[in-house]
C-alpha cells in the first residue's frame, strides 16, 4: 500500500512538473538550446589559429633575390601579403588595424645578402598580444623555410646570404604584456554586465509588483520614465568605469594614449547602450527571473565569446564574423583597446562612435514602445 501510494503522489507530481516545464518555453530554451548553441560556437566557430594573416610588405629593394625571399611569404597558407608602396602606407594600414605586421626589406637587402648577413625588418601590432606572437612565428618560418630552400639549391654548401636575420619591433604593445589586451576588453565585459544586468530587473519588478500599472494613471510619459529609470544608474555606471580605467593605469600599466576626455566619453555611451538595452528587456518581459536569464544571454555571454575578447574575430567563420558585427560590444571592444593602446585614430573613433550612437536610439525607441500605457492582456 506504502509503495502504491508513493507511485501514486510521485506520477502525480511528476505530471505536473513536466506540464510546468514546457509550458515554461523560455527555461525549455536554455536548457535544450544553449547547449546546442554553446557546442556549435566553441567546436565550429571560434578558434585561437591566426589563418591568412594579413602583413603588408614593403620591398624597397626591386633585386630578384629580394622577390624570391618575399616570395616566401605568398606560400606560406598562414600568411596573406598585402603589397604596399611606402612604409608610411603600410603604418597607416596597421594603425587602421587592416594588417597584423608589417614585413620591410631595406633598399641594400641585396648587398648585404651577398656579404652573408642580411636584415628584414618586422612591425607587429602589438595590440592582440596572442596573435602578434603567432604571426611572429609564421613570418620567421616561412623566411626560415626559404633560406632552408635556398641552401639546398646550392649544394649544401654554406651559400652566400643563407644567414637572414628578422629585426623584430612591436608597435602599442612593446613589452609585449598580455595585461595590455585583457584590460581593456574586461573594461567592456564590466560595463556590459553592470549595464545590462541591473537595469533588466527594473521594469520587470514593477509589472511583478503591480506598480507600474499604477504608473499608467498619472500624466507621466514613457520616454520620461526610461530617464528615470537610466539616469541612476549611469551615475553608478560612471563610478565604475573610473575605478576601471585607475586600475588599469596604477594597477595594471596599461597606457592611456588617447585622449581620456574621449574615453570617458565613448565609454559612458557604450554604458547608455547597455543600460538601455537591459531596460528593453525587462520592459518585454514580464518577471525578474526571465528577465536577468535574457539579459545574460544578450548581452554578458556574447559580449565575452563574440566581441574579440577572447577570439581574433577574423580567424572565424563570416557567419560567427557577420553574428559579432551585431553586436555593440563588438564595436566598443575595437574602440577601447585602440583609444588605449594606440592612440586617437579618429576614422575607428567617428566610426565605432556612430554605430553605438545609432543603437542608443534604436534601444531607447524599442524601450519606450514596451511602456506604452496599455496594460497586459
Amino acid at each position: 500500500m506504502k509503495a502504491s501510494g508513493f507511485a501514486r503522489r510521485f506520477t502525480a507530481l511528476l505530471r505536473k512538473e513536466v506540464r510546468q516545464l514546457l509550458r515554461d518555453k523560455s527555461n525549455l530554451a536554455v536548457g535544450l538550446l544553449l547547449p546546442v548553441a554553446l557546442i556549435l560556437l566553441f567546436g565550429y566557430g571560434l578558434s585561437f589559429d591566426v589563418d591568412d594573416a594579413p602583413i603588408a610588405v614593403v620591398l624597397e629593394d626591386s633585386s630578384p633575390t629580394a622577390r624570391e625571399v618575399v616570395r616566401g611569404l605568398q606560400g606560406s597558407p598562414y600568411i596573406s601579403p598585402v603589397w604596399t608602396a611606402s612604409m608610411a602606407e603600410a603604418e597607416e594600414r596597421m594603425r587602421a588595424g587592416e594588417v597584423d605586421g608589417i614585413v620591410r626589406l631595406p633598399p641594400d637587402f641585396s648587398r648585404q645578402l651577398a656579404s652573408g648577413q642580411a636584415h628584414i625588418q618586422l612591425v607587429l601590432n602589438g595590440i592582440n598580444s596572442t596573435t602578434a606572437s603567432i604571426v611572429e612565428g609564421y613570418v620567421r618560418g616561412a623566411i626560415g623555410l626559404w633560406a632552408q630552400r635556398h641552401h639546398e639549391k646550392e649544394g649544401g654548401k654554406a651559400p652566400s646570404g643563407a644567414g637572414i636575420d628578422v629585426l623584430e619591433r612591436t608597435w602599442f604593445n612593446e613589452a609585449g604584456d598580455s595585461t595590455w589586451y585583457l584590460v581593456p576588453g574586461l573594461i567592456v565585459l564590466v560595463l556590459t554586465l553592470i549595464g545590462a544586468f541591473l537595469t533588466s530587473l527594473l521594469i520587470a519588478r514593477e509589472w511583478e509588483r503591480g506598480t507600474l500599472e499604477a504608473l499608467f494613471v498619472t500624466p507621466l510619459r514613457p520616454m520620461e520614465l526610461v530617464l528615470s529609470k537610466v539616469a541612476p544608474y549611469l551615475v553608478i555606471g560612471a563610478i565604475d568605469l573610473a575605478m576601471c580605467l585607475l586600475a588599469a593605469r596604477f594597477l595594471f600599466d596599461v597606457p592611456m594614449r588617447g585622449s581620456l576626455l574621449i574615453i570617458f566619453l565613448v565609454s559612458m555611451l557604450y554604458l547608455t547602450v547597455s543600460l538601455l538595452l537591459g531596460l528593453f528587456v525587462s520592459g518585454t518581459m514580464r518577471s525578474q527571473f526571465q528577465a536577468s536569464q535574457v539579459a545574460l544571454l544578450v548581452s554578458f555571454m556574447p559580449a565575452m565569446m563574440l566581441s574579440g575578447f577572447v577570439f581574433d574575430l577574423r580567424n572565424v567563420p563570416w557567419v560567427i564574423q557577420a553574428i559579432s558585427q551585431l553586436l555593440p560590444a563588438t564595436h566598443f571592444m575595437n574602440l577601447i583597446k585602440t583609444l588605449l593602446l594606440a592612440g586617437d585614430y579618429w576614422p575607428d573613433i567617428l566610426r565605432g562612435t556612430a554605430i553605438l550612437a545609432v543603437y542608443a536610439l534604436v534601444l531607447a525607441w524599442g524601450t519606450r514602445r514596451t511602456l506604452r500605457k496599455k496594460l497586459p492582456s
